[in-house]
C-alpha cells in the first residue's frame, strides 16, 4: 500500500506546472476530457454535432510530442485550421504524454489543410512536430491458433467479445509449426483497437498455447497473400469474388453432374469435404418481403478452408416443394457456389 502512495505522489509531481495550467483551461473553457484505456479524449462526437461520424481519412497522426505538451496548448492548435471532430492523446501512468496524438477533423479536406499547415510546426522552440495522415488500421493478425479452431468457431467468439468483425480469414502459421494464423478484419480502427485490448487480454485461451495478437502488417500480407495464390487453385481465388458475392462460372470450368438423390447444398458439403476445405457455415436472414411472394434474403457462407466468406442478397420465392425459405435460400446460395468453386451444376 506504501509503495503504491509512494508511486502516486511521485506521479502527481512529475510536470505539475503544465498540468495545473491543462486543469485551469479545461476549468475555463468547460471542455470534457475524459481518459480510458490509456489515452485522453475530446469529442468523438463533439458537443453539438449532427449527423453521421466524419469519413475515413479525415483523422491525422501527430508524432514528436514533447512529453510536457497537454491540450490546453494542442487542442487550440488543430483547432485553428479545421473543426474537429475529435482529439486523442496517448498518456504514460506518470501523467506525461506518450509524445503522439491523433486529431480527427469533420472532414477530409480539414484534415489535408491541417498537414499542410502543421507539419513541422514548433509547439515549442526547437520543438517541430509531425502532423500526416493517420493509417486507420483496421486489420489484425492473430498468430498460434490450434490446428482445429475452425472459422465457424472464430466467428461465433470474436462476435461475442468484439465488436464490428467483418471477415476472417484462415492460413496456416508462418512462424508455429502446426498452427494457424487468423487475419481479422474489422469495421473501423476504433473497433479493431479495441478488439486487439480484448484478445491480447486472453479471450482467445481455449483456441490455443502460444497466441500473439498484432496489427496486420504490410509484409505478412504479402506473405499470407503469395502463399494463398499458391495454395487455392484459380476459382478459389479472393478475386474470383466481386463484392464479396460468389462469382460468375469460368468458361472453362468443369462441369459435375448432380446426382439426383442429393439437394444442391448437400452437393456442395460433399465437395466442400472432398477438397478438404471444411463444412460450410451459413448465416441467412429474410429482410424484405414483396406482396407477390418473392422474399429477399441477406446471407453470409463460410468455407472454413477458402480465405474469405460469401456474402450478398438473394431473392427466393417459396413454392410448395415443402422447403421454408430460408431452405430454398441456401440452396440456390449453394449452386452459386459450387459455380465459384469451379463445378457448376448442370
Amino acid at each position: 500500500m506504501e509503495g503504491a502512495l509512494e508511486a502516486q505522489m511521485w506521479s502527481d509531481a512529475v510536470n505539475q506546472n503544465n498540468k495545473t495550467a491543462l486543469l485551469a483551461w479545461v476549468k475555463e473553457t468547460g471542455i470534457q476530457l475524459v481518459q480510458v484505456n490509456g489515452q485522453r479524449k475530446y469529442g468523438g462526437p463533439p458537443p453539438g454535432w449532427i449527423g453521421e461520424p466524419p469519413p475515413s481519412g479525415s483523422e491525422v497522426f501527430i508524432g514528436k510530442l514533447p512529453q510536457d505538451i497537454y491540450e490546453n496548448k494542442l487542442i487550440p492548435l488543430f483547432q485553428s485550421v479545421g473543426k474537429l471532430y475529435e482529439f486523442r492523446l496517448m498518456m504514460t501512468f506518470s501523467g506525461l504524454n506518450r509524445g503522439f496524438a491523433y486529431a480527427k477533423y469533420s472532414s477530409r479536406r480539414n484534415a489535408q489543410i491541417a498537414i499542410a499547415a502543421l507539419n513541422s510546426f514548433e509547439v515549442q522552440k526547437g520543438c517541430p512536430i509531425m502532423v500526416c495522415r493517420s493509417t486507420e488500421k483496421c486489420e489484425l493478425c492473430v498468430d498460434g491458433l490450434a490446428s482445429s479452431v475452425e472459422q465457424g468457431q472464430l466467428w461465433t467468439l470474436l462476435q461475442e467479445v468484439t465488436m464490428g468483425v467483418l471477415n476472417i480469414s484462415l492460413y496456416p502459421s508462418p512462424s508455429q509449426k502446426g498452427g494457424q494464423l487468423a487475419v481479422l478484419k474489422y469495421n473501423s480502427h476504433r473497433a479493431a483497437a479495441m478488439a486487439k485490448k480484448t484478445l491480447v487480454e486472453g479471450n482467445l485461451g481455449p483456441y490455443g498455447e502460444e497466441i500473439e495478437v498484432d496489427w496486420l502488417k504490410v509484409d505478412m500480407k504479402q506473405k499470407l497473400r503469395a502463399s494463398s495464390e499458391r495454395t487455392f487453385p484459380e476459382s478459389l481465388q479472393p478475386g474470383g469474388c466481386k463484392n464479396g458475392s460468389p462469382s460468375q462460372m469460368p468458361h472453362d470450368a468443369v462441369t459435375c453432374p448432380l446426382p439426383q438423390a442429393f439437394c444442391v447444398l448437400d452437393y456442395l458439403n460433399a465437395l466442400c469435404k472432398k477438397q478438404q476445405l471444411g463444412i460450410p457455415v451459413f448465416l441467412t436472414k429474410c429482410v424484405q418481403a414483396n406482396p407477390d411472394g418473392w422474399l429477399r434474403f441477406w446471407y453470409q457462407v463460410v468455407i472454413p478452408g477458402y480465405p474469405s466468406p460469401f456474402s450478398g442478397f438473394m431473392w427466393i420465392k417459396p413454392d410448395k416443394s415443402g422447403l421454408s425459405g430460408h431452405d430454398k435460400a441456401k440452396n440456390a446460395i449453394a449452386l452459386q457456389l459450387l459455380k465459384t468453386l469451379g463445378c457448376p451444376v448442370v
